[in-house]
This record gives C-alpha cells, structure tokens and sequence, in this order.
C-alpha cells in the first residue's frame, strides 16, 4: 500500500510542476476548467488603494479569474510566477534532502522524472511503469524518505498557491479595464463584493437597504473540530504560514538584493526544518493536545484575518451601499467541540472538559494582553474625552496616566487581563502536570493588599470600557482613531 501511495505522490506534485494535466496512478484527467488568459502588466508589488470611496461601481463579477485549481491550463503570464515559486521550493528541498539523504534524493528525482513524462504524455505507458517498478522495489526505510519528500513538496506548492491566488486578483483588480472599480473585497463572484453587485445588476430591484440589512443579519458559526489522525503539529502550521509570508516579501519589485538574500535564506532554513521534523505524533494525542491544535489555528491565521476581512466588510458596505456595519454586529462567531464532545469518548470527562475551557480562556487573554498592549502604545491622548469617560476614568485609582485618560483606562485593562492570565495558570497548574502546558508566571504573586485587581469574567467587562473610549473618541471627532485597529 506505502509503494501505491508513492505513485500516488509523485503525480500529484508533477501536476504543478508540469501542470498541463493532472496524472493519478496513470489516469489523466483536466485539473482546472477554463480561465480567460490574461496580458496584464507583470505582477508583484503592492499598491495602495482608497477603499473608502463613493465612485465604486458595481461591475461584473464574472471579470474575475476563478482558482487557480479551476483553470483548464497554466496561463504563461499570469501564472509563471507560481511555476517559478514552485520550482525554487522543489529545488531548495532537493538541495535539502541530498544533503541528508543521496539515495532518497536520487529516488525523488526518478519518480518525479517519470511522472512528468507521463503527465507531458498520458499514452506513455512506459514512463508509468518505471514509476510502478521503482515504487515496488523500495525498502520501507527509503519508501518512507520518499514519501516525506513528496509529502513535504506538495504542502510547499500550497503555500506558494495560497500567495498566487491573492496576486491573481490584485493583479486582475488592478488591470486597465477594472482599475476604477478596485474596492476593499475582491471582485469575485463567491464573495460579498460580487455578491452585492450581481444583485444590484440583477432584473429583480432590490435596494440597497435590504441588501444591507440582510448581510448585517447573517450570521456563520465556525466550528473547530478534531481527530487524532487529523490534527496538524501547530509548530509545522507556523512554518508553512511564514514560508507563505516570505513568498510574497519577494515578490516586491524594490526588495534589496541582500533583503532577498536573507528571505531565500530563510526560506532554506525553514525546508529544512520541515525536513528535520517529525510530522507523525509518536503518542495518541489526548483531548487536551487535539485542543491545542484549535488553538493554534486562531492564533496562526485566524485572529489576524477575521478582523482584517470584517474590516474590509466594513468598508465595501460603506463603498457599495453607503452604509456602515453596526460596531455590535457579530456575522462570525467561533465554537470547538474539541475537549467537550460527549459521543462516548472514555478520554473527555468533566476534569478534561474544565482544563481544556480554562486553556483556551488563558491563550484569548494572552491574546487580548497583546492587543491592548498595542492599543496602549497609541493612545498617548491629554485631551478629547467625553463626561462619559471622565466618569470611567475617575473610578480608576493608583493609576500613573493622570492627563491621559485613554491610557488610564486601557492601563486598568491591561492590568486585569493580566491577572486573568495568572489566574488561568494558577488553575491550570491545579488541574494538569507542568508537561501538558508551559506557565510563564506561575511564580509570580498575585493576591497583595496593594493590588485590588479582579480578572476579567465577563465579556461585557472587556467590552464595555473600549466601548466608551469609542463614543468618547467619535464625540471628540477623532473618528479616525477610533475606526483604527
């Protein structure tokens, strides 16, 4: 079965490397539905646009490209960037396992040779069979070098793909024929941008007030789930997600020649870091493991982009509709099972279920402890507050921003959230061994006579202060800081 899955593998990765077709043990078979090519100037380098504007008008969705995973054949312009993203990974892997390993590298190669030939040529059966044979012939210790490489070159194309379809649609917003209608969401026909605009376009007159008040109640719960063969190492995630990051830094047309330099470095020693890693857990992972695991996606990807698209949200209603979303309007809400599943799972009891609440409760104030960190930073303000918060502000004691009342308040915040953080250390300490989760201040006292600081518990007790700073700021008419961040 591991020989099988090698073939399996090898043709995968030659798809994208040589995507003309999509070959799987020896079928061929279209990867992509057609895509309009395009000519468009070359791609890289991020501009700046006005997303709040009036002049945004409606246009056709169906201008924009679909995926990548969509498209018939490789366009030679538009996605030439990819096919050499692509071959820089394959070739800094290859570097890396040669190193460590000739005969796994030399394996590699052959079957990767094979597969493109068979992908170039789906009536070459030949090529098919050299694949077949070499897969047979392997000893389990060289078959698992080979699937790793394969393994790893497939996750690599991911995350250089992740970065093309956003320079794909930058670049297509960005044309000469759709430059006056670039707004805050991309013009496609799967998001709200385009959305909006089918509807606006469409025979059936539907105002913009209905439209708006229909997006403002629409409400999508995202469930985290998991399974122990399921769950990805949050430290490999990390790395997959930065080697993204570093793709797109080189794609800036001003980057100094030792600036890429240093990305390519980078990007040379993270390959190799995947390469030295263990992707396979050696021990069942327990609920609270499969936990971390959920964690580590918010804290990676999803405690960035949410606020980042509903921020876009915002302005493409505003630009759209000519409306803004309401401050209390929550279209995204996030659960997890995870730890608290009750379908028989002998490993989920009560105790399990309370350490895994307290420690996602800890890392959403270790979370929050950042933020207003930031917010504190920023707001060095000596004027501009409301009676609202002059009120607030005097409930404070032992505060040393006696001028700056914003300070004051956020301060007090930040001192309660990070009691709320000792205090979820403390709880965890009680509930699990020191090898299930790290502390960083367990040691540090928390219950003094000086110190009358209560964690937070509610969720009105976080939001209700920043609120007031909010209504303070807009009556201050400083609504540009209050929109920030």
């Amino acid at each position: 079965m591991h020989n099988y899955l090698i073939i399996l593998g090898a043709a995968a990765v030659v798809s994208f490397v040589n995507p003309s077709s999509f070959v799987l043990a020896g079928v061929s078979k279209p990867a992509f539905a057609p895509r309009k090519s395009s000519s468009s100037s070359s791609l890289g380098g991020k501009q700046k646009n006005q997303v709040l504007t009036d002049d945004v008008a409606p246009v056709n969705a169906s201008f924009a490209p679909p995926p990548l995973a969509q498209a018939a054949e490789v366009d030679d312009v538009v996605d030439a960037p990819l096919m050499n993203d692509i071959q820089m990974l394959s070739d800094i892997l290859a570097e890396v396992v040669k190193k460590d390993n000739p005969r796994v590298h030399e394996l590699y190669t052959q079957l990767r040779q094979h597969g493109i030939e068979r992908a170039s040529d789906p009536d070459n059966v030949e090529a098919f069979e050299q694949m077949k044979k070499l897969a047979y012939d392997l000893t389990p210790f060289d078959a698992l070098g080979v699937m790793r490489t394969f393994s790893i070159a497939l996750n690599l194309v991911n995350a250089a793909e992740v970065h093309h379809r956003l320079r794909v649609m930058r670049q297509n917003e960005l044309s000469s024929e759709m430059k006056s209608h670039v707004g805050p969401l991309p013009i496609t026909g799967d998001s709200v941008r385009g959305t909006i605009d089918v509807i606006l376009d469409g025979e059936e007159a539907v105002s913009k007030d209905e439209i708006f008040n229909k997006l403002i109640h629409q409400k999508v719960e995202i469930v985290l789930t998991a399974h122990p063969t399921e769950v990805n190492r949050k430290s490999l995630l990390r790395k997959y997600r930065k080697i993204t990051e570093i793709i797109g830094l080189l794609d800036r047309p001003e980057l100094h020649p030792y600036e890429r330099t240093v990305a390519i470095t980078d990007l040379r020693r993270l390959v190799a870091t995947l390469w030295s890693s263990d992707e396979i857990r050696r021990q069942k992972p327990t609920p609270q493991n499969e936990a971390l695991g959920g964690i580590a996606v918010i804290e990676s990807v999803l405690w960035e982009a949410v606020p980042a698209y509903l921020r876009k949200l915002d302005a493409q209603c505003y630009a759209s509709l000519g409306r803004r979303v309401p401050l209390d309007v929550v279209p995204i809400k996030f659960a997890s099972w995870i730890g608290g599943d009750r379908d028989g799972n002998p490993n989920v009891t009560p105790e399990v279920t309370v350490e895994v609440v307290t420690q996602q409760r800890l890392r959403a104030a270790r979370l929050f402890l950042h933020d207003i960190n930031e917010l504190y930073n920023d707001f060095a303000i000596s004027r501009g507050f409301s009676d609202e918060l002059n009120e607030l502000a005097d409930t404070i004691k032992n505060s040393k921003d006696h001028r700056e009342k914003y300070r004051r308040i956020i301060g007090h915040l930040r001192k309660r959230l990070t009691k709320t953080v000792k205090h979820c250390e403390i709880q965890l300490h009680a509930l699990s061994d020191s090898q299930t989760y790290g502390t960083t201040t367990i040691g540090t006292r928390i219950d003094s006579a000086s110190d009358q600081t209560h964690p937070i518990f509610e969720r009105e007790e976080l939001l209700s202060p920043l609120m007031v700073i909010h209504r303070s700021l807009v009556e201050a008419g400083l609504e540009i800081l209050s929109d920030g961040k």
